[in-house]
């Protein structure tokens, strides 16, 4: 591939695609064949001559998918060869939103489709495992993978578990994961995962709501050079969870199982050449048939529980990882994650392209910053997933992966988690991979997938994402519903998604579903994300609508303030809170964590304040830059901004948050002071 120079202008992009390579892609082949067969947009055989060429005919393509949704969809059925079991009766019986009807009468099973692909090169890996004890990655055969769904599916029928069923796991990302969540696919039970970095009480918010069958449980995980037991949690959950017939033992630290617990090995070790007792191996099940259950992230009250279905997630994946990250077979899939994150089902979906799957259970940062890129190196990685927030902490730890790594095999790089701010893109291309493609996206554990992201064929420009995902008609929209071009508005989606859900478990009339996305403008998806569209079609994604800044009419996204302060070098991370106070007041507070040594002195608020007036806005400059030892983050590390302006406006601790949806409870007791503080003063 061949790059272009890095220029800051804003038209030259940072990378594009060599027009060969980017020719010989899936998403160029899919465009050739759906032309032929369903009625797609035609384009020339020849590669693109220049970005524009290449812009247009992905815009052609992506047109037509949120259009004609019914041909784009039959689509990708045919071209990645869905198995349907049973045909269905159409592809989209009702475009509704809430209530979409897709593939009606339409019977499959997940899990067959992820592990179809052992047929292809049993001896090959389906997974790749590290953790950090392991010097070498410990692979699992795509037959060994199959053989053992096997076993443990017959196992899980022999329990009772049936269709609807729910089976939970308490586990890390770890091979077994997979393993029992595939197992849960195939016999049509509903999957629904917790990382074991969550305590009990987190755990019981969601698992409580769903009254799982089956639980499988760690003994305990290692991360960041230490063991962390987990044993007094899983025996809480035991206790707290009343419809368990079964606990499954998983031995990563190797203890014995406790007292009426089965082990993973006895339920995995049956089966031998992969044939079940009773010959059912894969459920044939509804399309719209719960797959699994994820949970947001519940820092204002109980977390949601987001019900995905089967079909909906099947035909999602294989679109967003087969034709937006160009997965297939010979890659190697590795995106750093923890089962407690929508991205760990999605790492998951590797498998459904012929992937092979790098799970790695550790901190990204043990022994050193590096270590993430090191596991990339270590495993020879395709296709390297990771956050914002990795790429920044690497540049400021002063990183040079691309110097001092063998990182000639990724030929992808993704993030996701929040914004990569500009210097992130820079940082990357200057000191990983100056050929490299960068895949920033932006989804949501409410779709499991993606709203915008990577697009293999189209040039990569500073600080934006390529393009909005085929499918997804994503626009920016004022207040009243109209849609911007090169102004910041509400993320919406004007037509379904397969994978949004088919509602919240325990949520009969639906009415908290509609609550959640459908209020602002009826019958159209609002994310809760501000967005800018860009003239050539790309995506900028300036931070959650519900925590704007609003001054003196302006409003900015809390990302666009991150990204400016956070590359300070003084800073570890940044907080901005607009609060509106009484009498008309507005009052924006930044909070600051300074990296170790640094000092909040005069001389370093004035040249926040000046970076921020300078770069960014003159009526954004904070009314005061406050030193705090911790921020809150959620239990996946996405900054809480909504409860912390709760606590600030007087709200009890209680009532702005729930403490077990954050992952250090007691950086909140800072903003409880402040807010008790200000309101002695007031009075």
């Amino acid at each position: 591939m061949s790059t272009t120079p890095q220029d800051d202008t804003a038209t030259a992009p940072l990378w594009r695609p060599d027009p060969q390579r980017a020719a010989a892609t899936r998403i160029a082949a899919f465009q050739q064949w759906a032309a032929r067969h369903h009625g797609a947009p035609a384009t020339p055989l020849a590669p693109a001559v220049d970005d524009a060429d290449a812009a247009a005919r992905y815009a052609a393509l992506h047109a037509w998918s949120v259009e004609d949704p019914a041909r784009f969809w039959s689509a990708v059925t045919q071209w990645f060869d869905v198995r349907f079991s049973t045909p269905p009766e159409a592809v989209l019986a009702d475009d509704a939103m809430p209530g979409a009807r897709w593939f009606p009468g339409a019977r499959l099973n997940y899990a067959e489709h992820a592990l179809r692909h052992a047929d292809a090169d049993p001896d090959a890996p389906a997974l790749l495992h590290l953790d950090e004890t392991t010097a070498e990655p410990q692979p699992l055969s795509w037959a060994e993978l199959r053989r053992q769904v096997t076993a443990l599916a017959a196992e899980l029928r022999r329990l009772g578990v049936r269709p609807g069923d729910r089976v939970s796991a308490y586990l890390p990302n770890i091979p077994q994961a997979v393993v029992a969540l595939l197992a849960s696919a195939a016999v049509g039970a509903v999957w629904t995962s917790c990382a074991p970095d969550f305590g009990a009480r987190s755990v019981l918010d969601r698992f409580r709501q769903i009254d799982p069958v089956v639980l499988f449980a760690v003994d305990g995980y290692r991360y960041g050079g230490k063991e962390h037991d987990r044993t007094a949690a899983v025996a809480e959950l035991r206790r707290e969870l009343p419809g368990l017939r079964a606990v499954v033992h998983v031995p990563v630290l190797g203890t014995p199982a406790p007292e009426g617990a089965l082990h993973w090995d006895d339920l995995t070790a049956a089966a031998p050449g992969g044939a079940a007792p009773d010959g059912a191996v894969f459920e044939q099940l509804p399309f719209d048939h719960p797959l699994w259950v994820l949970y947001s992230s519940g820092t204002t009250g109980l977390p949601k529980a987001i019900v995905q279905s089967q079909g909906g997630i099947l035909v999602e994946h294989l679109k967003q990882a087969g034709l937006h990250l160009d997965l297939g077979p010979g890659d190697r899939f590795l995106w750093y994650t923890s089962t407690g994150w929508m991205m760990w089902n999605f790492l998951v979906a590797g498998l459904l392209t012929g992937s092979t799957v790098v799970t790695y259970d550790g901190s990204p940062g043990h022994p050193g910053t590096g270590a993430l890129w090191e596991v990339a190196a270590r495993t020879g990685a395709t296709v390297l997933g990771t956050s914002a927030a990795y790429v920044v902490a690497s540049r400021k730890a002063g990183l040079h992966p691309g110097r001092d790594l063998d990182l000639s095999a990724v030929r992808c790089i993704g993030t996701t988690g929040s914004p990569l701010p500009p210097d992130g893109f820079r940082w990357i291309y200057d000191e990983v991979k100056s050929d490299v493609w960068l895949a920033s996206v932006s989804g949501g554990t409410d779709v499991c997938s993606c709203f915008v992201g990577g697009v293999p064929t189209l040039p990569v420009h500073v600080g934006e994402i390529q393009a909005p995902c085929l499918g997804a008609d994503v626009q920016a929209w004022d207040p009243v519903g109209r849609p911007l071009v090169d102004q910041v508005g509400e993320l919406v989606v004007t037509r379904p998604l397969p994978s949004m859900p088919t509602g919240f478990w325990n949520d009969p009339d639906g009415a908290r579903y509609r609550a959640s996305y459908f209020e602002t403008y009826p019958g159209v998806w609002r994310h809760g994300d501000w967005i800018t569209v860009t003239p050539r079609n790309t995506v900028v994604i300036h931070g959650r609508s519900d925590s704007t800044l609003n001054r003196q009419g302006v409003r900015m996204g809390s990302a666009d303030i991150y990204e400016v302060v956070d590359r300070l070098p003084e800073i570890r991370e940044s907080l901005v809170i607009g609060l509106e106070e009484p009498g008309g007041g507005y009052w924006m507070p930044l909070f600051v964590v300074l990296e170790e040594g640094a000092v909040l002195d005069d001389a370093l608020r004035g040249r926040i304040r000046t970076a921020l007036r300078e770069q960014l806005s003159p009526r954004h400059v904070p009314d005061e830059v406050v030193a705090v030892p911790a921020l809150p983050h959620t239990l996946t590390g996405k900054r809480i901004e909504v409860p912390v302006k709760r606590l600030l406006a007087g709200a009890a601790l209680d009532q702005a948050v729930n403490p077990g949806s954050v992952d250090n409870p007691d950086s909140l007791r800072f903003f409880e002071r402040l807010a008790r503080e200000r309101a002695a003063d007031r009075s």
